[in-house]
This record gives C-alpha cells, structure tokens and sequence, in this order.
C-alpha cells in the first residue's frame, strides 16, 4: 500500500465511513491554544467560598503540586496491573489506604473511588448485598450533603431500593430497613452523637454507612469507634484543589469480613520471588468488572492521581500537623460563632467542627448574599428556611473572619446566646493515628522531595517509553495541555459558585459539547459522568428512562461476548438482565444470534451493548446490520466509546445506527490516566434521549454538576490544536502502527482476528498460546520478561485468555514501534531456544523475569544463563535501562497473607 487513504480504505468498511468530514475550527499552535485558554479562564472569578457541602478550599504544598500533579512520571503511568513496574504508585497508595484506615477507624480501605456521591451509592450496594433479609428501604439522613443524597437516589432507584430521606432524630427503624446513612458532621455543621441510632440499627439486623469528613476526623472520635460498619467521604481538603468540583478522590474504609465485597481496587503487600516485600493489587480475581453481570460494582477505575496527591499530603503533614491544620480552622470557627453571637445572631447549632448555619430571623437572606458579593466572598443560602451557612477553610486568616463579622454586622435584635460547644466532649478523639514511620519521616520538604522522587524511580510511565495497551489508549499527553490544570481561575472554583462566577467554564463546556457532537454525530452531551464506567451507567439509565416515559418496562440487554468486561456489571446496576450474545471465529458479533436473542426477547429488550471498533481488534462488517435489528425489536444501541481512538474523523458513531455512546475523554482525548484515574467519561445521545440525560432528566451520576470539570481544557487544548485535520490523521496513524506492529509481528506470533483484508483496527491481538505448548511459556511469562527490554506490557489475557492486545496510538515513531518489535522478536528467539533445549524449561529468562538489579548484583548467579542475557537482552538498554525494583510477584501469596496497610517496620526491613 502506498497511502494512508489506501490503508483506511481497506481497513474500515466503505458503507460505515462519514460522508461528511469533520467541520471544526483550524489546528492552533500551541501558543495560540494557551493565549484562548487564558481568555477563557479569566472569564471565571475566583472568589472566596464558603459554601462547604463537602468542599473546601486548602493549600496544595508546592513540592506536591510540582512534583506530582505536573510531573508526568506520575501522570502518565497506567493502572498498576502490572506491579513489578508500579511499585513507586502502589506505595503512594498503600500510604493512602493506611491514612484512612487510620482516621476513619475502620480495619480495610480501599485504594479511591470517583468522589463522595458515589462512593456513597457503592457502599449502599455493598451493604444491600450483604443483607440477608427482605428489607429493601434505606434511611439516608437529610444532614448529608445534598449532591451525596442524590447521587445515592438515582442508584437506588434501577435496584428497587427505597430511599427514605429524613430527620434521624425521629425516624423510627424497623425490620424493612437495611441500613442509614448518617452525616459526620452533618451537612449545617452540627456534630450528632448516632451512638444509640446505630445500635437500633445493628439489633434489627442492618449495617451503617457513615460519610465523613476525613479532615474532622483528626478531632472527632472515629466512626469505626462507634459502630459505622462502612465509613467514605471525600479526600479533597487534603492538597487537592477544588477544580469547580473535581478530580478528587473519594475514600472507601469498611471491616475485613466484607473485603471481598469491596468496589475498586486494594494494595496489598506480598513477597517476589526471593521473599523479599512487594506490593500489589490485592485480591485481583475479586476486581468486580471480571465478574461481569454478577458484579456489584462497574468500577474499573480509581482516582490514583489524586490519591497519591492526599497520601502525600498525609505524609508531609503527619498526625500532629493535620491536627494543627484541622484545630486552626475549628479555633477560627470557635471565634467567628462567638462573634455571631455577640452582634446578635442565633447559630441553628453550637456543635460543629469548620461549619456555622446562622438563623437570619427578619433579615432577609438575599440581603446577606448581596453584602457577602461586594466582598466578593460567596456563603452557602439556605432560601427554604432564611438561614446562611459558612464553612472554613484551611487557608482562613484574620482578614477573612473580619470581613465575615462586616457582612454580618446587622443583627436586629441580640439573642440570648447558647453555650458554644464546638466539638462535644463525648466525641472528641482520644485515639492516635498516623503511627507509621512513612507519616513521621518526611515532614520537611527536602526530605519529601526525596521521598517521592525515589517513588517514581520505581514505576514504568509514558516518560519512560511506550505503553503499548490495547483497549486502553496511552498516547502522548502534551505539555501544553497539562498546564491549564493548574491556573487559580480553572482550579480554584468552588461547585456551586454562582454562575455568573464560571462564565468561562460555561464557554468551555459549550466549545466541548459542539466539538464532541461534531465528532460523533450526536444531538446531545452530558460531561457529568467522572469516569467511563460512570458514563456507561448514565448511557443505560438514558435508555431505561427512555423506555419507562413510553410505558414500557423493558429489561433485557444483550451483550456480546467480545464486550468490555464493565458493560454487564452496568447493565446490572441500572436494574437489566443481561444475556449473553455469541461471536464467531474472527471474533465477530454472530448476527444469527443477535436475531435469535433480538426476537426471543422483543418485548423486554431494552438495548445492545456493543464496542466498536470490536474489542478484538477490528471494524464488524454489520455495524448497522447489528443497530437495525435492535432497533426493528424495539431496543436502543449504547456503544462502548472505549475504541474511538479509531474512528475520530473516519466514522461517527450516530451515523451507524447508535443511540448512545460515553466517550473516554481520558484516552481518545489526552486527559492522562494519572496511573490509574482519573477519567472523565461524558456520553453522546440522540435527541429522543436528551430529556434522560443527567441534569437534564433530573438524575445524578455525580457529586459535581460537571464532575471532574478541572481536566476539561486538556480535551478542549488537544481538540484545539489538532483541527479537524490533526484529529483525522491521527486515527489514520493510529490504525497505520496497530498494522505495522501486527505485520512484523506475523510470522513470529499468530495474528489472532484480523478484517476481511488480513488488517486489524487500531489495535492487535496476538495469540501466545502456542508458546505455552511449544515451551511450556505462559503469557506472563512473556509480559514479565518485556519489563527485561524496557517496556510495559500489553493487555495480558483479555478479551482471550493466553493472548496479548497491543494498541501503539498515533503518538509513537517507528523508532519506538521498532524496538519494542525488535524485543518481542527477541523474546521469541528465547522460546525457540527452550524449545530446542538450549535454555533450560523451567530456568530460564522468562520463567525468572523480570530481574532486578538485586538479584544481579546482591545475589549469587546460580541460573544457566549470563547475567547479562538477564539485563541487557536488548542494544538500547545500554543507553538506559529502567530496573524493574522487585522481582516477580507471588500474588497467591498476597491473597493468603491479606495486609493492605502500611507494613510493620518488622516486615519492610
């Protein structure tokens, strides 16, 4: 072939192309992308805000902010699946887990969920699951947080769970109830003591969810210490900006006899080869996307970034400096409160931790709101019952309360005060925390910097080289786009400022949804979903409220065995029966048994799921074969937007037949996976579903109107400056390399599925199980021993079991495409050698990979090979070589010695 044009048009399909090329602004440089950026960011006013609900302005340490949030050795890494290369990450994390295992009290913690909403709405589903009785109602206290409650609606409602909003004090509990949901402190800054709640509860058989404010917990008596058998909350006040409502990343703690229930991901501590400590991803095969429709949970990512951003913080601070942080502000809200109090006003509680709600009697609170704008300071209005709320912070000084005390300075009347308690005796915390030696070391900023700089000596990222994952797109994550994210005017913006405040957010938003309609053909976008697995789940409750507006109770969903692993868990959650589809032998959605299915089930089917490009790696002939049989039957077709690196410019997904589609703006979009989130997954829809999208439809899949907002300029920067042009000729080179890798590679390793034409998509699978019986080689074997060469693996294992999915992107030269071709070929000559008997089968450099420096040099040589064939298999390796820092993982032994919390000193050393 001689042309890109050649290659596409044998590639992809005549009858599923765009007629239409793409119609978008010019490609800018990357200057001019910058110059509009700040235009557009100077359009927001950053103001101070004290409006609480969960968010709260703090200090991002410099040595953090630079040495984590802008560094791509951070960044850029992918999720820890493979740990021998993660091990900087998944210690970051593993302090994470520890620090929240600590302050909530609570004995097993997971590694970060999407935000405070959701992590509430898992946990509901955890402890619903665990309930052995009939009862299907939840009391949720109406002192959480607005957002957090209706974010637990909308994923009660698919499950059949009654949601019960309400006083706590006066509900009364009986057997029909499987568990509360308390507020700690509630949402106007009071401080309830739940003790004798959470007994009734546990004696009718039912179990507690707490939502905590991890920063209070420095002060307040643990929730674990009191009976809270889930405790989540947000950890964005530690070192996070607000980012107009995110990423942040959310907590999970919870007791060990539930860890198998556990959403998302958990560090924990094993042993390599040689016995010495690892890190890993604890009890991997309870990840719930793998369990597909018998999953609890669809949630494949995390927010690592961010994660790794609060342990720091942690870390910086220690037990004794968060509690200075966290008394500072408890003094400033002590002060104000009594303040208030002497001009005159009536605080609605005298318990409370950062948080005041005052009792504006006659004064009518629009003029309050008014006085607080001309300080261009923003409070928190209670319109239903004349009430202001103020929340501290912890970058309050002097000046602030002064002009808090001016705003308020017009009591009519002086109120007969009650005594301020602050925080109740009774719950004050007693207990220590943050005993480990990682959270008393590093307390000064060149000791931090060291401390992280030795982290990320220890991880494989996009700095390092290729990233070479199928299905889960690791392409260049440009400079230029990354340094928005750090701007006041972007990343200091409160949720749920005013909106004249955010004019500039506003003008990206309607730039994005133009864009990504432009792109994909579609009527509509929502940006709330924070990640793609957030996105399927609105797509689905899209469909389902579609159906339900038409009197129809449809429930059935197909999805094809070639599908992502998180489509059946999310079909489950939004309240589906999912049944099952066949493929044939080129991995193909069988069409005779989507009729088949299609016709069974007519008058239940809902929708189709289905990946497109396939998640075997190529363009289905019958994309809109497929579409119009759901379609005569009455269904909808969401299509999993995971592969839309492949079509951008070429095909729009509208135009073949679906109905909805999330995009994964964190990998056709540049957004960078920050090793494991975060992700921003927004959905395309049809017009017919538009009145169901959320905050159109009235549901809500966030705890931020436009979840992770403060990532959107990268998309918005990378769509700027690729024009219609760039974005276009970057699934062209995207499909190129996919084919140049799957060509070099043919005659040493099978090409598993391939097009009508002997191509593949924008990625490749390779079939490796012939190397099993050929040389009793495993597919990790091989992944292992890539780590010898410099490279992280490819997708081991899925979407079949013995193979690997390799997707180059467009970002890579052929430089690099050839040198990780080159390693792969290599590695085959070694099987061969075992083959023929010149390697030993069981000791040899694959079984042994990867080999770290250690057992090179503080080790004898015992193996039948050099230590150079070990180390240096590869020419470019003399030039760098990135040293895996732990031999392979035993994760047998992780699962039987569970720890998921920062090791004993005992064991480290």
């Amino acid at each position: 072939m001689d042309s890109l044009d050649e290659l596409l048009d044998k590639t992809v399909p005549a009858h599923i192309r765009s007629q239409r090329p793409l119609q978008l602004d010019p490609p800018c440089s990357e200057t001019q992308v910058l110059q509009e950026l700040r235009s557009i960011a100077q359009q927001n006013q950053v103001w101070r805000s004290y409006i609480g609900m969960g968010y709260a302005n703090c200090i991002t340490p410099p040595v953090i902010q630079r040495n984590i949030l802008e560094n791509p050795n951070w960044y850029t890494p992918y999720t820890p699946y493979q740990a021998e290369v993660s091990q900087g990450r998944l210690e970051a994390l593993l302090n994470f887990q520890t620090m929240i295992m600590d302050l909530t009290g609570m004995e097993v913690a997971n590694a970060s969920l999407l935000d405070e909403g959701s992590a509430c709405g898992e946990a509901m589903t955890m402890i619903y699951g665990l309930h052995k009785g009939q009862a299907n109602k939840l009391f949720v206290s109406q002192a959480c947080h607005p957002p957090t409650i209706a974010v637990v609606q909308t994923r009660a409602l698919p499950l059949g769970i009654e949601v019960v909003v309400g006083d706590h004090h006066t509900i009364e509990l009986d057997d029909t109830y499987f568990g509360v949901v308390l507020s700690y402190p509630a949402t106007d800054g009071a401080i309830h003591d739940y003790r004798a709640l959470v007994n009734t509860m546990h004696d009718r058989g039912g179990l507690v969810i707490v939502v905590a404010d991890l920063l209070a917990l420095t002060l307040l008596q643990p929730p674990g210490e009191w009976g809270a058998d889930v405790v989540v909350g947000n950890t964005q006040r530690f070192g996070v900006p607000l980012g107009y409502g995110g990423p942040h990343a959310a907590f999970f703690a919870t007791k060990e006899a539930y860890k198998r229930q556990i959403p998302g991901r958990i560090v924990g501590i094993s042993q390599d080869r040689f016995g010495r400590p690892a890190l890993r991803l604890a009890l991997q095969t309870r990840e719930q996307h793998i369990r597909r429709d018998k999953a609890t949970s669809n949630i494949c990512t995390a927010q690592a970034l961010l994660a790794v951003m609060a342990s720091a913080y942690g870390v910086y601070h220690g037990a004794q400096g968060l509690k200075s942080i966290a008394q500072r502000i408890h003094t400033f809200t002590l002060n104000l409160a009594k303040a208030l109090q002497a001009q005159g006003w009536t605080l609605v509680h005298t318990t409370f931790f950062d948080t005041l709600t005052i009792e504006l009697g006659a004064t009518p609170l629009a003029q309050i709101i008014d006085r607080a704008k001309a300080y261009h300071i923003n409070l928190r209005p209670y319109p239903e019952t004349n009430r202001v709320g103020i929340s501290l912070d912890e970058t309050v000084i002097d000046g602030d309360i002064q002009d808090l005390l001016a705003i308020l300075a017009m009591a009519t009347s002086p109120a007969t005060p009650e005594p301020i308690m602050g925080i109740p005796e009774s719950l004050q915390r007693t207990s220590s925390f943050l005993n480990h030696p990682v959270f008393q070391q590093y307390h000064t900023e060149t000791e931090l910097l060291r401390y992280l700089h030795r982290l990320q000596s220890r991880d494989m990222s996009l700095a390092t080289g290729m990233i070479p994952l199928g299905s889960c797109t690791m392409k260049l994550n440009a400079t230029a786009e990354m340094l928005p994210v750090s701007w006041a005017e972007f990343n200091a913006l409160h949720p749920f400022v005013p909106p004249d405040q955010a004019r500039g957010y506003q003008r990206l938003y309607e730039n994005l949804e133009a864009w990504l309609m432009e792109i994909t053909g579609f009527d509509g976008i929502s940006l709330q979903p924070n990640a793609g697995s957030q996105g399927e789940y609105a797509g689905l409750l899209a469909i389902r409220a579609y159906h339900q507006a038409k009197a129809q109770q449809r429930h059935i969903c197909l999805i094809p065995q070639s599908a992502h692993g998180t489509n059946p868990a999310s079909a489950v959650m939004a309240g589906m029966q999912v049944v099952g589809v066949q493929c044939d032998a080129q991995g193909n959605v069988d069409i005779n048994d989507l009729k088949l299915k299609a016709e069974k089930y007519q008058h239940d089917l809902a929708c189709l799921m289905v990946t497109y490009p396939s998640t075997h790696g190529v363009f289905e002939e019958g994309i809109k074969d497929i579409c119009a049989i759901v379609h005569y039957y009455g269904g909808q077709v969401y299509m999993d937007g995971a592969n839309l690196n492949a079509l951008v410019g070429i095909c729009r997904p509208a135009e073949l037949g679906v109905d909805v589609c999330h995009l994964n703006l964190h990998k056709t979009f540049c957004i960078p996976h920050g090793g494991g989130g975060p992700g921003v997954g927004p959905i395309g829809v049809k017009s017919h579903l538009i009145p169901f999208l959320p905050q159109v439809g009235g549901i809500q899949v966030a705890s931020a109107p436009q979840g992770s907002a403060s990532i959107l300029p990268i998309a918005w920067a990378y769509i700027k400056m690729m024009g219609a042009e760039g974005l276009t000729k970057a699934t062209k080179l995207a499909i190129l390399n996919a084919n140049y890798i799957a060509h070099r590679l043919a005659p040493y390793y099978p090409i598993l599925y391939t097009g009508k034409y002997g191509l593949v998509a924008h990625e490749c699978i390779i079939d490796l199980r012939p190397c099993k019986t050929l040389a009793g080689v495993e597919v990790d074997d091989i992944a292992k021993r890539l780590m010898d060469y410099g490279f992280h693996a490819p997708t081991v294992s899925w979407p079949v079991a013995g193979t690997v999915m390799i997707e180059p992107t467009e970002s890579e030269s052929k430089a690099e495409l050839d040198r990780f071709c080159d390693a792969m070929i290599a590695i085959r000559a070694e099987i061969d050698q075992i083959a023929q008997g010149v390697l030993d089968r069981h000791d040899n450099p694959l079984k042994n990979a990867p080999h770290p420096a250690y057992d090179l040099i503080c080790r004898a040589w015992t193996h039948p090979y050099s230590p150079e064939t070990a180390a240096y298999p590869a020419p470019w390796l003399q030039q760098f070589k990135f040293w895996p820092p732990v031999a392979r993982i035993d994760n047998a032994y992780g699962d039987r010695h569970f720890f998921c919390s920062c090791a004993p000193v005992s064991i480290e050393s």
